[in-house]
């Protein structure tokens, strides 16, 4: 009979132990098909925001704030410059505002870039993006999505003339058309198709006691997981004058898209 030595012997057990162990949770997980975490959805397209007050080429500047091409050069580059918003996280928010006087009537323009990033796993940020933005087109409560009846308001829209005193409080806001012409239904709040992923746009004009009547055309889109917004206000210096809401909405319209293609670059 052929002689083993104790140390082999004991090394031949070992190693039969081990054969036979192949039921540990390591070599369980890594068997083909076993469980995985899941992926976490998309990140947002933008990680960043442009500074808004660089945003705007003079030239624009110029034709939507008419008032700054009458100021000295020097008084004319600082209006031109814009004021920028206070914001407390500049990766999230930031905006810049405009003014200008003029004899007739003084205008502004202001711009806020919103990032929406989604801290939820399962939602991406532009679905997040997303719903912020819808929101915000439901709170303009849009003649097309408004539950009321069309004949409840003959255009949706005020009439050309100053608000009734009868409004309450002195103030009055409704949904506009051309202040020369009255209103038509191309110049009322709608959808915008072709800007960005989604967008709209609201037109308010206001009247607070005896003070001039103001006009603000609101452009509001989303690209992604940003949200842009854009307000362009006149305020005529005779109060019996109405601000021209065509030539508002067309203005602010076209510097949406000059937008959208900077967000696009």
């Amino acid at each position: 009979m052929a002689y083993v030595p104790g140390a082999a012997l004991l090394a031949a057990l070992v190693v039969g132990c081990s054969a036979g162990t192949g039921t540990d949770g390591s070599a369980a997980d890594s068997r083909p098909g076993g469980p995985t975490a899941s992926p976490a959805a998309p990140a947002g397209k933008y990680r960043t925001l442009p500074d808004p007050c660089r945003s705007v080429a003079h030239s624009t500047l110029k034709d939507l704030l008419p008032g700054v091409a009458e100021l000295p050069e020097d008084q004319q580059e600082k209006a031109y410059t814009g004021t920028a918003s206070v914001t407390y996280d500049t990766d999230r928010r930031v905006g810049c505002t405009w003014k200008a006087e003029a004899p007739d009537s003084s205008r502004s323009l202001s711009l806020d870039f919103e990032r929406v990033v989604s801290y939820d796993t399962s939602v991406s940020d532009d679905d997040r993006a997303d719903e912020v933005y819808g929101k915000k087109e439901a709170a303009a409560h849009l003649p097309s999505s408004a539950s009321d009846s069309p004949s409840d308001s003959p255009s949706g829209s005020p009439s050309s003339s100053a608000p009734s005193d009868e409004e309450t409080d002195g103030e009055t806001d409704g949904k506009s058309g051309d202040g020369a012409t009255g209103a038509t239904e191309d110049l009322e709040p709608r959808v915008l198709d072709n800007l960005g992923d989604a967008a709209f746009l609201d037109d308010l004009l206001i009247q607070a006691g005896s003070s001039a009547q103001h006009r603000t055309v609101s452009v509001v889109f989303r690209t992604s997981n940003v949200i842009v917004t854009v307000q362009y206000t006149e305020q005529p210096a005779r109060s019996t004058e109405v601000p021209d809401s065509k030539e508002l909405q067309e203005k602010a319209q076209a510097l949406a898209r000059k937008l959208v293609d900077k967000f696009g670059e």
